[in-house]
C-alpha cells in the first residue's frame, strides 16, 4: 500500500502511533451502583487517548501516549497502568502546579452518568508548544479525539495546529475521532469546532447518531455523513451496535457488528478506533481493519472498565479470516 495522503506523507502511516489527551482518575462505586447509595469506591483510570494507546500496544503496535499529569497519586497511577500496557509515556509531563483531572462514574438503570473534575487540570495546559517534543515530532501518526479542544483555549489552539493543513506544520498523518462529549461544551460551539477539525484529519471517526446530534438528524446514514466530511482520506462511520462503515477513497465497506452482551459501552469506541487503526498499520485491508475494530471494542463492552480482554490469537485469527456468513454468526 503505497498511496500518499493529503498531506504528502506516505500512506498508511508508519508506527509509532502518538496519541495526545488527557487521562483522568476514575472513582467507580463498586459494585456498580447508583453514587447517592454506594459504599466503596473503585479507582481506574479513564482517558480516551491513553485507550487508544493501550489498546495499540496490545495489538502489538508502538504506541505513544502524550499528555500532562498533576504530581500526585492518581498521576503516578495513571503513567503506571498506561506504561503496563506497552505504551510509551516518556513523553508525559508532570506539572507540579496543577492537578491530575479526576471523573466519578454514577450508575443507574438509564445509563451511567459522569462528573467531571478537570478545570484547571494538569492537562488542559497543554499548549501548541508540544508541537516540538521527540514524541511527536518522531510520530508515524498522530490519534487525536474532540475532547482535547473543549478543555481549554490553549487545548484547542493545540488540536488545530496539528491540523494544520500545511505540509511543514504536518510531517504525518492524523487521525481524529470526533468524541463528542456534550457536558464539555455547554458554550454551543461544538457543532462547528468538530466539524470543522474533522474534515482536517486523514482518518476521521464519527458515531451516526453523534453527528445526527451535532450537524442535524438529516444525516440519515454513513453516505450522507460522508456527503457532510468528504475532505478525510479514510472515514469511519460507526452505527452503534449494528455495524461499521468505511469510506477509503472511491471504496466503501459496511461491515456488521457481532453480537456483544454489553457489561457498559464507555470505551468502546476508542477501542474500536484502536482496532481498526492496528489493523491500517499493519497492512490489513478495509474489511478485516474493520473487523479488527469491532472485535477490540467487544472486549470494552464486555467489562465494567475500559478495556477487556481481546479473544485469544487463535480465535482472533478465525474471526478476521471469516467468511461474510461465518463472520454474521460470530463463527
Amino acid at each position: 500500500m503505497t498511496e500518499t495522503s493529503r498531506t504528502g506523507s506516505p500512506w498508511p502511516a508508519r508506527p509509532p502511533v502518538t496519541c495526545i489527551g488527557e487521562t483522568m482518575a476514575a472513582l467507580v462505586p463498586d459494585p456498580a451502583a447508583p453514587l447517592e447509595g454506594a459504599d466503596r469506591l473503585g479507582v481506574r483510570i479513564a482517558g480516551a487517548e491513553s485507550n487508544v494507546a493501550m489498546y495499540l500496544a496490545v495489538h502489538g503496535v508502538p504506541a505513544r501516549w502524550v499528555s500532562a499529569l498533576g504530581d500526585d497519586p492518581f498521576g503516578r497511577r495513571i503513567r503506571s497502568e498506561v506504561a503496563a500496557s506497552g505504551a510509551d509515556v516518556s513523553g508525559v509531563r508532570t506539572d507540579p502546579h496543577r492537578p491530575t483531572g479526576l471523573l466519578i462514574k454514577d450508575p443507574g438503570s438509564d445509563g451511567t452518568r459522569v462528573h467531571y473534575y478537570r478545570r484547571g487540570s494538569a492537562a488542559s495546559a497543554l499548549t501548541p508548544d508540544l508541537l516540538g517534543d521527540e514524541a511527536v515530532r518522531t510520530a508515524g501518526l498522530i490519534h487525536l479525539s474532540g475532547i482535547t479542544p473543549a478543555l481549554s483555549a490553549s487545548c484547542r489552539d493545540l488540536v488545530a495546529a496539528l491540523l494544520e493543513p500545511a505540509v511543514a506544520e504536518r510531517p504525518c498523518p492524523v487521525s481524529f475521532d470526533v468524541n463528542h462529549r456534550p457536558a464539555l461544551w455547554p458554550d454551543g460551539t461544538a457543532a462547528a469546532v468538530l466539524l470543522d477539525l474533522a474534515r482536517r484529519a486523514d482518518i476521521t471517526f464519527v458515531g451516526l447518531d453523534e453527528a445526527q446530534a451535532l450537524w442535524g438528524e438529516g444525516l440519515r446514514d454513513a453516505a450522507a455523513v460522508r456527503d457532510l466530511l468528504p475532505e478525510p482520506r479514510i472515514l469511519v462511520v460507526k452505527d452503534g451496535g449494528r455495524a461499521a462503515t468505511a469510506f477509503d477513497g472511491t471504496r466503501v465497506h459496511t461491515v456488521p457488528a457481532p453480537r456483544v452482551e454489553v457489561v457498559e459501552p464507555v470505551g468502546a469506541g476508542d477501542a474500536f478506533a484502536a482496532g481498526y487503526l492496528a489493523g491500517l498499520l499493519r497492512g490489513e485491508d478495509t474489511v478485516r481493519a474493520l473487523r479488527l475494530g469491532h472485535l477490540t471494542a467487544g472486549a470494552a463492552l464486555r467489562v465494567t472498565g475500559d478495556h477487556g480482554p481481546l479473544p485469544d490469537p487463535a480465535r482472533l485469527a478465525a474471526l478476521l479470516d471469516a467468511t461474510p456468513q461465518e463472520w454474521a454468526r460470530g463463527e
